[in-house]
């Protein structure tokens, strides 16, 4: 990988993960949009769940205390009915699918609250989510906007939120490695010799950006918080879409 990629690559890594450390979302937006824009989709799915797993998993220990288990047990039930219907799956999305896809999954944040009545507290809308936010991300990418309709609605606090959407985020993304690393394998092997390598370096960095991103997370209140998330995730939705009509132009 030349020199040029391998410095923004780290640049994108340590922006992201500072990122996600504030608002268990977005970061992965960005990162994704970065890593296809260097590699091809496979291999930017493969180190996209890679570096998104360390983070998750280390934002998962920093926040340890406010994890919500009964949440999570009902997300992951739903996470393994998409497991199921994933393996039943042969199609990949092209690179200008996925910034379609990243495109739109922002606005999902959008959706009206009086007609989706979606809570995570609840059993049966945490097992929606698992299903939906599994199978969105291993094609995306991402599906950070799509986990938060099922937390905008709950009484959870944002150290609550962020912690729990962690867990389950750390689990979509390594559904994806598990679902991207057949075809990014052979990729990698041939075009990209030593990227495993540079991703295993990148590690690090992605836990010193979710550890400092935790520290501003203390500093807001739950309503800027919540407001900051809208804001932030559509203007990344425009830029992708964007940049899928651009590719579709070419």
């Amino acid at each position: 990988m030349p020199i040029a990629s391998i410095l923004i690559l780290t640049i994108a890594t340590l922006l992201t993960a500072f990122l996600s450390g504030i608002f268990g979302m977005a970061g992965g937006l960005i990162l994704m949009g970065v890593l296809l824009s260097i590699l091809p989709v496979p291999q930017a799915m493969l180190v996209h769940g890679i570096l998104q797993s360390a983070a998750n998993g280390w934002r998962c220990w920093l926040l340890r205390g406010a994890i919500q288990l009964p949440i999570l047990g009902w997300y992951l039930l739903g996470a393994v009915l998409a497991i199921g219907l994933l393996l039943l799956i042969a199609w990949r999305p092209s690179r200008t699918m996925v910034f379609v896809l990243l495109g739109l999954v922002p606005f999902l944040v959008w959706l009206p609250r009086s007609i989706f009545h979606l809570d995570a507290s609840k059993p049966s809308h945490a097992i929606l989510a698992g299903l939906v936010v599994t199978a969105l991300n291993t094609f995306a990418g991402v599906a950070g906007p799509a986990l938060d309709i099922f937390f905008v609605r709950t009484k959870l606090t944002r150290h609550q939120i962020v912690a729990t959407k962690s867990v389950t985020q750390l689990v979509a993304h390594i559904v994806k490695i598990i679902f991207w690393s057949g075809i990014a394998f052979v990729g990698i092997s041939e075009q990209n010799s030593g990227l495993l390598l540079i991703v295993l370096v990148m590690i690090p960095i992605s836990m010193l950006g979710t550890w400092v991103g935790g520290k501003v997370l203390n500093r807001l209140n739950d309503r800027s918080f919540l407001r900051w998330v809208k804001v932030l995730v559509t203007i990344i939705g425009l830029v992708y879409l964007l940049r899928a009509l651009l590719l579709l132009t070419e």
